[in-house]
């Protein structure tokens, strides 16, 4: 950071002005918190979002890629991933009073931040009463890079456990894109099957993509 001016230094700027007034590579330089030899911590956090695809791959990047920057390590790896997971936390938490869902829109609104970019496939259900007010979401499967095995026993028993009226299952789609694949349909038309025996109405099914969503409702699948 030597060639900075001392109060133009990314964490001398935030106590100054903030942190809405630093850039993406600023906020990123407070918390890799310094450089490496030859490179200040700036230096390194543009290097890191180049790699990374800005800060949407950022927010999908697994820890090995970002030890395959040089400069950072298993600690710093850990520290911008720690990051990223907290700004997903404050986006999706606090809420006091139960939210009432009235819209695949509003469901999205929900989980994208804090499911829709990531770097492995995760299927979850969200559980709502019966005035499809929110009790909770959880995630029940975790997959590989472009695939996650669920089956409806799990979704059910999340359902059951959490006293829900009513769900609504989404997953992510590790590519960015939305678009339903015909598994993601037959697997819905069995959740749905499922969920009449069950007596918890099955209500939509929200693919996440990094910032676009796809109701199978709204696409008139189910």
């Amino acid at each position: 950071m030597k060639t900075v001016a001392p109060h133009d230094r990314p964490r001398e700027k935030l106590q100054r002005l903030g942190a809405a007034a630093l850039g993406d590579n600023e906020l990123l330089a407070v918390v890799l918190g310094q450089g490496r030899a030859r490179a200040s911590a700036l230096d390194l956090a543009n290097t890191l979002l180049v790699k990374a695809g800005g800060t949407e791959g950022l927010a999908r990047a697994r820890h090995e890629d970002l030890m395959c920057v040089a400069g950072i390590g298993a600690a710093r790896a850990a520290q911008v991933l720690a990051a990223v997971e907290l700004g997903r936390r404050t986006l999706t938490r606090g809420r006091r009073e139960r939210v009432q869902l009235r819209s695949p829109r509003e469901i999205a609104e929900l989980l994208l931040p804090q499911y829709g970019s990531r770097s492995v496939e995760q299927f979850g259900v969200v559980l709502l009463d019966t005035k499809h007010r929110l009790l909770r979401s959880a995630v029940v499967s975790i997959g590989t890079l472009d695939a996650s095995i669920v089956h409806p026993r799990e979704v059910f028993r999340e359902a059951l456990a959490g006293g829900a009226a009513a769900i609504v299952v989404f997953h992510n789609h590790p590519s960015g894109d939305p678009e339903p694949s015909m598994e993601d349909v037959r697997l819905t038309r069995r959740l749905m099957t499922a969920g009449v025996m069950m007596g918890i109405d099955v209500i939509d099914h929200i693919i996440l993509g990094d910032v676009r969503y796809c109701s199978l409702r709204e696409r008139g699948i189910i």
